[in-house]
């Protein structure tokens, strides 16, 4: 596994693009972490990390500070809580998912208009594991320019973080998306990291968990394709 070739890639679909550099949410769990060292690596100065607590646990904002000390990551830091509050008390009365899901669209909503002020890219923190079965949000952390580890299941990611010198502490907590209190991406997806990984490299959709990810991809394709036309 090279960080290497994946850090020459950000550089040249930025160059392609006609970009300056490179934008990631710095969330301080381990796949923004890896995304915003290999950026760093590829576009050096022209880069900007940006931590956005929303009714967020302390020590992920925290983590997302040490790891933007450790490789010299320029930051904002945007507190999305009071417009969250806000917007959850002039909707309609939603379900959990639905207020869950306004947290990374309002992320993704903050990483672009500082995307567009300095003409960099949005560079997504999804790794295989997730990007498979669906565990993001349409048009909020699944709204971004490119997927740096998009081909890189979970286990990869974790030797990838070990490799860059990812802080350790970074690497060994639950991952979690912070959506709620002792939310975790384990628990909510009914499956660990290791047995998803598994099944995704063999290929074996097998069993009960097999069958299980298999309807999970698919009932998630809608979320890796552009909106469909119709045809007339």
């Amino acid at each position: 596994m090279s960080s290497e070739k994946i850090s020459v890639w950000i550089k040249e679909k930025v160059n392609q693009a006609g970009a300056k550099g490179i934008i990631v949410g710095l969330s301080g769990g381990i796949d923004s972490s890896v995304v915003a060292a290999l950026s760093k690596k590829a576009v050096g100065n022209n880069m900007l990390g940006v931590i956005m607590p929303c009714h967020s646990i302390q020590t992920d904002t925290e983590h997302a500070k040490l790891l933007a000390k450790k490789f010299g990551i320029k930051s904002e830091f945007v507190d999305l809580t009071p417009i969250y509050d806000f917007i959850i008390k002039i909707f309609p009365r939603g379900n959990d998912i639905a207020k869950a899901n306004l947290k990374p669209r309002l992320r993704m909503l903050t990483l672009y208009y500082f995307a567009n002020t300095n003409g960099y890219l949005v560079a997504g923190t999804g790794n295989k594991s997730e990007e498979m079965v669906g565990y993001f949000t349409k048009y909020g952390d699944g709204g971004v320019d490119i997927l740096p580890i998009g081909d890189l299941l979970k286990k990869d990611v974790k030797t990838l973080a070990q490799e860059l010198g990812v802080p350790k502490e970074i690497i060994e907590k639950p991952p979690s998306a912070g959506l709620w209190d002792g939310q975790t991406d384990e628990k909510e997806m009914g499956i660990t990291y290791e047995q998803l990984d598994s099944i995704l490299q063999n290929n074996n959709f097998n069993g009960e968990l097999g069958r299980k990810v298999s309807e999970m991809i698919r009932k998630s394709e809608h979320k890796r394709r552009p909106p469909e036309v119709c045809k007339l």
